[in-house]
């Protein structure tokens, strides 16, 4: 295989970098229940059905009552026009054509004495009715009254209500089909135009979601209109200007102290080296490492302030023998398994880097009489470093945020597993961690194999990656 020159990236790994996981930050969809847009949407519809509910119910008892004081008055008049007719003899000619098909005359004995054609059926028998002032007759319902008939008795009226219950029923079923419907054509209509209304935030909402601090912080765009949305989105861009100042401040703070300490650390460590040559003190030998843990913590540090956007990756093919020798002279005592006779496409400080790191953890939690393992495994498609200790495990309390800077399960900065899975993701691969079923803590650094530069389509454009300045 033709080596890679440096500073460039295969079209393989480019493909495989793109493909790893948490290279970048997807946009999760809230369930629609738990939309704002639906949430106001139901508010609107529930508050706009219980005002139509409530005018509706008092059309529609307007609308009843107007219908009902109607019919009384044209019963009443009626029966007024009847009674004054048997009142006055001469104008009964005049009354007859004012007789309903349900009149009846009951005399002072309360036997009824005549009677419409419709009522026949009762002349010269006891008046059936009582006190009733609705009775069925003929299936037909009929509202009553009775009113003095002069020298004749009692005169009994009727006008059936048949259009009254049927005007009755219609109303109260348009109210009952405006109830049902319209929640739905609400909530429809509140849906549609909330979706509107609130476009602009649920856009800001799936872009502030994607902001990567790590990365960038872009500033979201604003709408046109300056309404309520407009001043949400511009308080957060406020806040991302003072956070990346914050993190300018922070990584210009970092730098600072790396550089103070890094001049003095290498001279302090090329000291203790020619130190312990000469002496061959285990006292000089300790402290050369110690020397050396505080040199990669410096390290550590820069990368951190650094960050993964101004980290550039130098890229080289090399022998896993050189590799190996490289740990084995940071990480005294680590057993090496596996096939390492092939070659790595990689940045080798920085994979040293992030390797030392997990070798260092795995020595520090073992102990010195425990024991380190570092497995390498190759494949087609990638290159597979397992490091196992003997220690106790990784805390069950932290799981992922193990991998957080400044957190950790064992006395340390916190920084080398942090720096280790950046360095991971910057070779297109991931690191995890988990505790070993038969004890230890186990940790697998993956990154792509070599041969996926040969696997890409020649028309592809190459992107560059430049080198280490």
């Amino acid at each position: 295989m033709t080596p890679q020159r440096p500073g460039s990236l295969p079209r393989g790994w480019r493909r495989a970098a793109r493909l790893t996981p948490g290279a970048g930050l997807h946009s999760a969809r809230v369930a629609w229940r738990h939309s704002l847009r639906f949430r106001l949407a139901l508010t609107y519809s529930l508050l706009a059905l219980g005002l139509i509910t409530l005018i509706t119910l008092g059309v529609v008892t307007l609308l009843l009552g107007s219908m009902e004081r109607q019919f009384v008055d044209r019963l009443n008049e009626r029966a007024d026009t009847l009674a004054q007719a048997f009142s006055d003899p001469g104008s009964l000619g005049r009354a007859a054509g004012s007789a309903s098909a349900y009149t009846m005359l009951i005399g002072f004995d309360g036997q009824v004495s005549s009677a419409s054609s419709a009522l026949r059926e009762y002349i010269d028998s006891p008046y059936p009715f009582g006190d009733l002032s609705r009775v069925p007759v003929q299936n037909t319902t009929v509202r009553v009254v009775k009113r003095k008939a002069g020298n004749f008795g009692t005169l009994w009226v009727g006008l059936p209500e048949d259009d009254l219950l049927a005007a009755r029923q219609s109303a109260l079923s348009a109210l009952l089909l405006a109830l049902i419907v319209s929640p739905a054509v609400l909530l429809l209509t509140g849906w549609f135009v909330g979706r509107r209304a609130l476009a602009g935030l649920e856009s800001a909402a799936n872009l502030a979601d994607r902001i990567d601090p790590t990365h960038s912080l872009e500033t979201l765009p604003l709408p046109g209109r300056e309404d309520e949305v407009h001043r949400l989105l511009a308080a957060i861009n406020r806040l991302l200007v003072r956070i990346e100042a914050g993190q300018a401040r922070e990584k210009q703070l970092l730098g600072q102290i790396v550089h103070e300490l890094g001049a003095p650390l290498t001279v302090l460590k090329a000291s203790l080296q020619r130190a312990e040559e000469r002496t061959h003190d285990p006292e000089v030998a300790r402290a050369a490492l110690v020397a050396d843990e505080l040199t990669f913590t410096t390290q550590d540090l820069m990368q951190l302030a650094r960050g993964q956007l101004e980290l550039k990756l130098a890229w080289h093919y090399i022998p896993a023998r050189t590799l190996q020798g490289r740990l084995d002279r940071l990480v005294p005592g680590t057993t090496f398994v596996g096939d390492w006779g092939g070659g790595i496409l990689c940045d080798p400080d920085r994979l040293t880097q992030a390797l030392r790191n997990l070798l260092a953890n795995g020595r520090r939690a073992a102990g010195a009489a425990g024991t380190v393992t570092l497995t390498l495994a190759e494949s087609p498609e990638r290159l597979t470093f397992t490091v196992h200790d003997s220690g106790p495990g990784l805390p069950d309390d932290l799981g992922e945020r193990i991998f957080e800077p400044f957190v950790s399960g064992a006395g340390s900065s916190g920084l080398g597993l942090s720096v280790a899975r950046q360095i991971a993701r910057l070779h297109g691969g991931e690191l995890s961690g988990t505790t070993h079923p038969r004890g230890g803590a186990l940790f697998t650094l993956t990154i792509p194999g070599a041969a996926l530069g040969d696997e890409e389509d020649e028309a592809v454009e190459e992107d560059p990656v430049p080198a280490v300045s």
